[in-house]
């Protein structure tokens, strides 16, 4: 294969690189003045990145000696990112222009940009040193978002949390990694394949074993499942809302995207050993999601502990270990995004008469009479997001549980299915407080018309009209899943 057709393959990420180089140089000669040019120009780069998914950077193959894939799995989860990440952009400026002590700047969306190009490469990844610099450039960019406005206390606690805790986990990966590579004899996932199929044949490997145990409990951290989940409800309440928003969506389907496909294709043939590792990270993220999340005041963090139990959710796919619970995981993230991305806009919209940021669960009291339309779309995101019928949500959780029942993880089905129920207490708890409790003082200001659409947009996605994507969502879905088999 020439080096042009490689290079097409990679073409997302090379636009995503190229164009926030570009954006970084037009901020540092324009400063402050530029922040609204960047800003587009960084959803223009996003949109330019998508469109370069058509074509060979979706046909599937492998690129650069095996150390890029380019495939169907990894262009759908693209897309997904790519629109979170536009989103994020999208959403920044109003909120930044109207909170005290700090102007958004232009480097937001370049470091967004840049993360996003690390994602990228994280669900392309066709060996452990690719996996490890995409999710390194990833993560790197988000420490400096988390702690963006540098006035505020708890963005820059959010941030030195996150850090920490993050060069602990990205530690614990790498050493994974080098028990992987030492025992294997490479970093290929094709190869670690092959010395993971050889355990299954001649007995166990503890070297190999104990590889694939700090690897998981790496990609863990990323997609903040339990027990790696402790950053989550500090960094999502300090951290910018919209930086909040970006971490609940985007580099949330890249780490699960990039753990299906390490499971799937370096790790296939330890199926029955790391599916007991992911069983007890699913049914954990569940139960603690949704346990935790109940004493909740701040509505960050109660959306915090939403996204753990969601992640656990999600992981019930991924122990199926069939291309059915991998279309499985990717309907549920689809879905997902939609509704925490809409969550978060409507928690953009809570602001005191002074103008700042309200984040109390309790200022949220009888909303559906100050402001109908905002309760409204909040109830349908909530609900969904409880899985009560007949709303999207309920069909994300459907497809998980189908696959997990379909490979014969009957208990766990039950065990989640059951859990669930707890999670629905928290958020039925804030229907009630907008449509049952007396009035609090209403919401400064009237909703953004762009927010306004998009929330409008996201609330139509989840409520039952969802349905009519099914056929759609279900083939693309199965053609992604089976990219990886």
């Amino acid at each position: 294969m020439d080096y042009s057709t490689q290079l097409l393959m990679s073409l997302p990420e090379l636009v995503l690189a190229v164009g926030a180089i570009v954006l970084m140089l037009v901020a540092a000669w324009g400063g402050q003045a530029s922040t609204r040019l960047v800003s587009w120009a960084s959803v223009a780069v996003l949109i330019g990145a998508g469109i370069a998914l058509a074509g060979p950077a979706s046909a599937g193959g492998s690129a650069f000696g095996g150390l890029y894939r380019a495939d169907m799995f990894a262009a759908f989860a693209k897309v997904l990112i790519f629109a979170a990440a536009a989103v994020s952009i999208i959403i920044a400026p109003r909120f930044f222009q109207r909170t005290s002590g700090d102007d958004l700047r232009p480097e937001y969306p370049v470091l967004i940009l840049l993360s996003t190009a690390g994602m990228g490469m994280m669900v392309s990844a066709g060996d452990l040193l690719t996996l490890y610099v995409g999710l390194e450039l990833q993560s790197l960019s988000a420490y400096v978002l988390a702690s963006f406005m540098r006035r505020d206390t708890r963005s820059a606690e959010a941030g030195l949390k996150y850090f920490v805790l993050g060069a602990l986990a990205s530690g614990i990966l790498l050493y994974g990694i080098s028990l992987v590579y030492g025992f294997s004899g490479t970093t290929l996932f094709d190869g670690i394949a092959q010395a993971y199929g050889g355990i299954r044949a001649d007995g166990h490997d503890f070297g190999l074993m104990f590889g694939l145990v700090f690897v998981f409990a790496g990609l863990a951290f990323k997609m903040s499942a339990v027990p790696f989940h402790m950053w989550t409800p500090d960094v999502y309440e300090g951290a910018p809302t919209p930086v909040t928003a970006f971490f609940a969506s985007a580099p949330k389907v890249a780490a699960v995207a990039l753990a299906v496909r390490v499971a799937v294709e370096a790790m296939g043939p330890a199926l029955h050993d790391w599916r007991q590792i992911v069983i007890f990270a699913a049914l954990a993220s569940i139960l603690l999601g949704a346990v935790a999340a109940i004493g909740q005041s701040n509505i960050k963090r109660l959306l915090a502990y939403s996204s753990i139990n969601n992640v656990g959710f999600a992981l019930v796919g991924l122990a199926a270990g069939t291309e059915r619970g991998i279309a499985g995981v990717l309907v549920y993230m689809t879905i997902y995004i939609v509704m925490t991305l809409g969550s978060f806009l409507v928690v953009l919209q809570m602001r005191g008469a002074d103008g700042e940021p309200v984040e109390s669960i309790a200022s949220l009291s009888g909303m559906s009479r100050t402001r109908p339309g905002l309760a409204l779309a909040l109830m349908i995101f909530m609900l969904s997001l409880a899985g009560i019928p007949p709303l999207f949500g309920f069909y994300a959780k459907f497809a998980v549980f189908e696959a997990a029942v379909a490979a014969g993880l009957f208990p766990l089905a039950v065990v989640g299915i059951a859990a669930s129920t707890i999670g629905a207490f928290y958020y039925l708890k804030i229907v009630k407080t907008m449509y049952f409790d007396e009035p609090a003082p209403a919401f400064e200001g009237n909703t953004d018309v762009v927010e306004g659409g998009l929330i409008a947009v996201s609330a139509l996605f989840v409520s039952p009209l969802g349905y009519l994507l099914i056929p759609a969502l279900g083939a693309w879905t199965t053609l992604a899943a089976k990219a990886l088999f």
